[in-house]
């Protein structure tokens, strides 16, 4: 039965391999040549006179830019290249834990039925809002950070043609990273569905699902995101949208909240190295992305009764 479920697990992990990559492969192409270009530090001139609003000195435009575009990495990249402080730098992670990646994680979300407008306008606004709710309340954190051993080397060339070539093999590296984690994970949720360990695990979800207003077959989108991320775990999330017959309404809470909260053990230890409180972060993604999807789903239900009522 193993070897069944191995082979059904491959082929799936193809299948979804090759419906994200037409996804992530022109986006990182498209994204990895304009960083090369006069384009982003363009855009940076432009959000730069904005950037006193949230609490942060123009030169954090470089790391939300690139963060925004790119991923937490090239963020990170931006935060080492400029001088901020420690509440700077929180600000910038609480941001960029929201927002990051944004046109990738945004256009895959749309394979799974969710509008991509909404990706942007609750990503967007969760990352505006907190960085205004921190600079408001935190007084702390002016001290210059002191950031550890960390590396975020990018390749500097220059040339069409060299930044081409670049771009077209960040895009297949996108691509294959994508596959390696893809499709063992798809071969592992195949092996627990046969083996009937996938419905012992959504029993142990289902309090917490049914809290945020979501059916208990919702449990495997939720887990691949908070574990593997939106970009990576969308494999899974497809699958489960596909085979779990998770409702429209189901798995739009699910990435609103996973939007708030996804990746999280990946996506605070990454920090740690600039010398914020990482612990606060995880925290503050935790409550947002309860908090959200609680008062979207109260408002949801509350509309579908409003439209149930008009049409009786």
């Amino acid at each position: 039965m193993w070897q069944s479920s191995i082979k059904n697990g491959v082929k799936t992990g193809l299948r979804t391999t090759w419906t994200l990559g037409k996804v992530i492969f022109p986006i990182t192409l498209i994204v990895s040549m304009l960083q090369h270009t006069p384009v982003l530090p363009w855009i940076i001139n432009i959000i730069e006179p904005f950037m006193g609003l949230i609490g942060l000195s123009g030169d954090a435009a470089i790391p939300l830019v690139f963060g925004n575009f790119l991923n937490l990495y090239a963020g990170i990249a931006g935060i080492l290249s400029v001088e901020l402080t420690v509440k700077e730098v929180f600000i910038i992670a609480v941001m960029l834990s929201f927002s990051h990646n944004l046109f990738i994680e945004s256009a895959v979300a749309t394979k799974v039925g969710v509008k991509i407008w909404i990706m942007f306008v609750v990503r967007i606004g969760l990352a505006i809002t907190s960085a205004i709710i921190i600079n408001l309340v935190w007084n702390g954190g002016q001290e210059i950070a002191q950031y550890g051993a960390i590396g975020v080397q990018d390749e500097q060339v220059s040339g069409y043609m060299a930044i081409a070539v670049l771009g077209l093999k960040k895009a297949t590296f996108g691509v294959a990273q994508l596959a390696l984690i893809v499709i063992p994970l798809m071969v592992g949720i195949q092996l627990l569905k046969d083996y009937q360990w996938l419905a012992i695990f959504s029993r142990w979800m289902a309090p917490f699902t049914r809290l945020l207003g979501m059916k208990e077959n919702t449990s495997t989108t939720m887990a691949a995101g908070l574990m593997f991320g939106l970009a990576y775990g969308a494999g899974a999330m497809i699958q489960a949208v596909k085979e779990d017959g998770v409702s429209k309404r189901d798995v739009t809470l699910a990435f609103i909240f996973l939007v708030a909260c996804h990746a999280v053990v990946e996506d605070t230890l990454i920090f740690i190295p600039l010398g914020i409180p990482v612990l606060p972060l995880l925290i503050i993604r935790l409550i947002t992305a309860v908090i959200l999807t609680l008062v979207v789903s109260a408002v949801w239900r509350r509309l579908e009764i409003r439209e149930e009522r008009e049409i009786a």
